[in-house]
């Protein structure tokens, strides 16, 4: 089996904990701010813990229609969060998942670090190509800027 990976880092003026708390309202929020490639996001088995299953339901801005999701790990005081997509149409056909590692660093400046790593654990020998990465690493990104927008203007609730 074959791996690829994208690596993505985005420094941000919003402290650790506060980009955490939001990242972790991503079911509400991401559909709001990026309402092109997130219809919605809807838990089907758990309570928001590790083991807990949801589904993506995309929007126009990408080409796939749906994805499953189980959460992997939540580690709260070091601000990381992992969840794996086992299902759907976003696998291509050649994929077996895909690994999502978030990592949320403290910076000095007070400000943070969010990191993200996505696996693409391929079924054999066939990859996505550079330009599906290129364009999935660019909606990660857009996603996030506008979630850390959406929690800067929603002070109070985060």
């Amino acid at each position: 089996m074959t791996s690829v990976s994208t690596e993505i880092e985005i420094p941000s003026p919003i402290s650790a904990d506060k980009v955490f708390k939001v990242f972790n309202d991503f079911d509400n929020i991401a559909p709001k701010v990026n309402p092109d490639v997130f219809k919605s996001i809807e838990t089907i088995e758990g309570n928001g813990g590790i083991g807990t299953k949801k589904i993506f339901t995309f929007g126009d801005a990408v080409p796939f229609t749906s994805a499953k999701y189980k959460v992997d790990a939540i580690d709260t005081n070091n601000f990381s969060y992992s969840y794996s997509f086992f299902e759907g149409d976003s696998l291509m056909g050649i994929l077996d998942s895909i690994t999502h590692h978030i990592k949320i660093v403290p910076s000095a400046d007070g400000g943070s670090v969010f990191k993200q790593t996505v696996i693409y654990n391929c079924k054999g020998n066939d990859k996505p190509s550079e330009e599906v990465l290129k364009a999935e690493k660019e909606i990660y990104e857009k996603t996030y800027k506008a979630m850390e927008a959406y929690g800067a203007a929603h002070p109070e609730s985060y």
